[in-house]
């Protein structure tokens, strides 16, 4: 992979993360809750298991705030016959529990935030992401052991453009179909003979309880993960200092600097749910700095693009913009697609 270079004599201080924002711990004042909190989220068992999560936690922390769920149904869960990509994008999934910031009728949003699109309206942001769960991809499938397994012409199911093209680049003789609908519904079709093998997202599974369907785990050498995958984050209007303050106790510090930087390319390169972009940072074992590999691939998968670097966790925001800077260099621009 080509490497970014680091600029160590200019100080530069990168636009803020339109959707990240995070509380210093440098205020000593006690955090006082309010009476009651109410969480905003989708309603398949995956979400709420997410806002469960959450809310489980914040009573853990305020017994005395009362903290309650408002289910919802977003018109992404609605449209399961077309692709995301043909539809409005991953926005379909929060735009309902946006709505609901607005109105007062919750304070807080619980998403998956691979699901989150790059730009969110000045309106909003996400203070708050918790510590990250498995990022990579999972095998599922009844008969087979691995997708080296599949024979020619087996059938894998996968929502993600990103995956079916890591798909058709490394198993040309796999038929890759669209799958879409909550977990549960994906493993149904899996069940019921729709398809040979599905690809999804293991911290799902892991988060469920159903990490024994995961046959093998798919490495992010063969299958970089989306930005922001595995881990989750919680959204509220941005002027809600107050609910900022409550949730800063659930923040982790490093798990944010990896995804700001991972959504910094995405947001480079204005991805979309229309063309395959990955990206994927971790700490690097040099303790202060991170290591962020990035990609962007025809639908096919016959181009693929890739760029890595290393930079201080300060930096992780300007990290993901030269890393984004490197893919457009080489081309990446004629591989993105504007959003539908």
């Amino acid at each position: 992979m080509e490497k970014t270079k680091k600029v160590r004599d200019t100080i530069f201080l990168p636009h803020r993360d339109q959707s990240i924002t995070s509380m210093t711990s440098s205020s000593a004042a006690p955090v006082v809750p309010p009476s009651r909190l109410v969480i905003a989220t989708r309603e398949s068992r995956l979400a709420l298991w997410q806002a469960h999560h959450v809310r489980d936690r914040l009573r853990a922390l305020y017994p005395q705030c009362e903290v309650e769920l408002l289910g919802m149904t977003t018109r992404g869960d609605q449209i399961l016959d077309r692709s995301l990509s043909k539809v409005g994008g991953k926005g379909l999934f929060v735009k309902e529990l946006e709505v609901a910031l607005l109105e007062g009728r919750a304070d807080l949003a619980v998403h998956s935030l691979k699901d989150v699109p790059m730009r969110l309206e000045p309106e909003f942001a996400l203070t708050t992401v918790l510590e990250r769960e498995d990022p990579r991809d999972a095998f599922v499938s009844n008969h087979h052991a691995s997708l080296d397994a599949l024979p020619a012409g087996a059938v894998v199911g996968t929502s993600s453009l990103r995956r079916a093209a890591s798909l058709r680049a490394r198993h040309p003789h796999l038929r890759i179909a669209p799958l879409r609908g909550n977990l549960d519904t994906r493993l149904a079709k899996l069940d019921r003979g729709d398809f040979d093998a599905i690809v999804l997202a293991g911290a799902g599974l892991k988060r469920l309880g159903l990490a024994q369907r995961i046959r093998s785990w798919i490495e992010p050498d063969v299958s970089l993960p989306a930005a922001g995958q595995g881990a989750l984050g919680i959204e509220i209007l941005a002027a809600r200092s107050d609910v900022a303050a409550v949730l800063h106790a659930l923040h982790h510090p490093t798990t944010a600097s990896c995804v700001l930087a991972e959504r910094a390319v995405a947001r480079a390169l204005d991805g979309n749910c229309a063309t395959p972009i990955a990206a994927y940072c971790v700490p690097h074992e040099q303790g202060g700095r991170l290591h962020l590999r990035a990609m962007v691939a025809s639908e096919d998968g016959q181009e693929r693009l890739e760029a890595e670097g290393f930079d201080d966790v300060e930096r992780c925001e300007a990290l993901g913009r030269e890393v984004a800077e490197v893919l457009l260099a080489r081309g990446a621009a004629r591989l993105l697609k504007p959003a539908h």
